[in-house]
This record gives structure tokens, C-alpha cells and sequence, in this order.
């Protein structure tokens, strides 16, 4: 199966990432992608930048280096009710919005508690992609998240960053085949992507498509496959 997208990426503008929009773009060309999705952190994430940078995304060109590019935020689940960082109105106008627990901006809760912050955030109309719900961190009910995206029209992602030995999330291969065992049961769509940090890890999915190979995910549920089948999730092409 070719890999031709990665739609969960992070510039320096996100305070703790290691390189330009244009360099993170050129890394994409080079390694013969042809979607690439920029996500920047939004604005409860320590260090990074404000909601006028959402605001002004208007005025970036979508095409780099011969690829596509989406903008948009990675925002933060802010409580329990699935309230997240960013208006609904700025929302909007993102080219995709992935939705994240992170330990800087919301503590663990019980099983039920953090399950219950997905649920809600999927019933946002702007958010498309789930962003590592693997994060052993945050146990989740991994049968009611799947149904609930498939409820939804939400994307499920498998976190390549998830997958490294480096990352500070738990209990990553686990879970993502936890979660895979019931979207190919209810068949949901997934995304993999890197959550790179830096241009050498755009595109790099190795652990996940390790993952799908030994469990024998179905090709036809992992959106990497064709860029036509990740923009029907997105804000920039869904009917809203």
C-alpha cells in the first residue's frame, strides 16, 4: 500500500517543534508525499502561539513544493465535557482540526471520565481526527470510541509518535492494537501519523504500519492510501 499523506505535523510555531513550515513541507516532497498537515498546538499548550495565528492562516499558500498542504490546530480537550481550546467560529475555518488529551492541559481522569471527553469532542461538527487516543495515560473504553467514530464520521488516529521508544505516552502498541482489533470489526477508518516534530520524521509511520501488518488491517480502512479518502473527513471539503 503506498503512504502518500501525513496530516499530524508541528513547526517551531507550536514552541516545542524544530522547523519552518517550509522545511517541514520540502522534507514532505522529498519523501514523496503528497498531502501534508500541519497542526500547530492551540493556545493552552504552553509555548505556542496565540489564536490570531489560526486567524491569519488565511494567507498561507496551500501548495509547497509540489504537495498539498493542510492547515490547522491540534487543539486540546479541556475538561471531561469535551470542551476544547479553540471557538467554534475559528474552528471553522481550519482546513482540518485534530482533537488531543494532553497532560499539560487536562488531567487524567477515570476510564469513564476521559472516555467521555472523546465522546463529547466528536460531537463537534469541526473536528475530524481524534489525535493519539492511545495514550495509556488515559485509559479509555476503546469498543465505545470506535463506535462513537463511526457514529461521528471521525478519524481515528494511529500515532506513529505513539509507537517510539522516546515518546513519554504509555502502554502506545497495546492500545492502538486494542483499538484497530474493533475498527476492523465495525470497519472505521483510521489515519497514521507521525506527530513529527521535526522535518526527519514527516512521513514516518514505520511502527504503525508495522502494527496494521502483523494484525492484518484491512488497506481499505487506513486513509493513507489516497488523499481522496482523507478529505472526506476534513473541514476544507466536508459539506459543513
Amino acid at each position: 500500500m503506498r503512504d502518500i499523506l501525513d496530516v499530524h505535523t508541528h513547526t517551531i510555531a507550536s514552541g516545542h517543534a524544530y522547523n519552518t513550515m517550509r522545511e517541514m513541507a520540502k522534507a514532505a516532497s522529498e519523501k514523496g508525499l503528497e498531502l501534508l498537515g500541519i497542526t500547530e498546538h492551540a493556545v493552552s499548550m504552553p509555548g505556542t502561539c496565540g489564536a490570531f495565528y489560526f486567524e491569519n492562516l488565511k494567507m498561507v499558500e496551500r501548495t509547497m513544493y509540489g504537495i498539498e498542504l493542510l492547515l490547522g490546530a491540534e487543539v486540546n480537550i479541556m475538561d471531561y465535557r469535551g470542551a476544547v481550546d479553540m471557538a467554534d467560529s475559528t474552528m471553522k475555518k481550519m482546513d482540518l482540526v485534530i482533537a488531543s488529551l494532553h497532560i499539560p492541559c487536562i488531567t487524567p481522569g477515570t476510564r469513564e471520565e476521559n472516555t467521555n471527553a472523546y465522546l463529547e469532542a466528536m460531537k463537534n461538527p469541526y473536528v475530524n481526527i481524534i489525535g493519539h487516543p492511545d495514550d495509556g495515560r488515559y485509559p479509555v473504553d476503546y469498543l465505545a470510541l470506535v463506535q462513537a467514530a463511526k457514529e461521528h464520521g471521525i478519524l481515528l488516529e494511529v500515532n506513529n509518535n505513539s509507537l517510539d521508544p522516546r515518546c513519554t505516552r504509555q502502554g502506545g502498541e497495546e492500545n492502538v492494537r486494542t483499538m484497530l482489533k474493533y475498527c476492523q470489526k465495525y470497519k472505521v477508518p483510521v489515519v497514521a501519523n507521525s506527530d513529527a516534530h521535526t522535518d526527519t520524521l514527516v512521513g514516518f509511520h514505520k511502527y504503525a504500519f508495522e502494527i496494521f501488518q502483523d494484525m492484518e488491517f484491512p488497506d481499505e480502512l487506513i486513509v493513507n492510501r489516497d488523499a481522496a479518502e482523507l478529505k472526506k473527513y476534513v473541514n476544507k471539503y466536508k459539506n459543513l
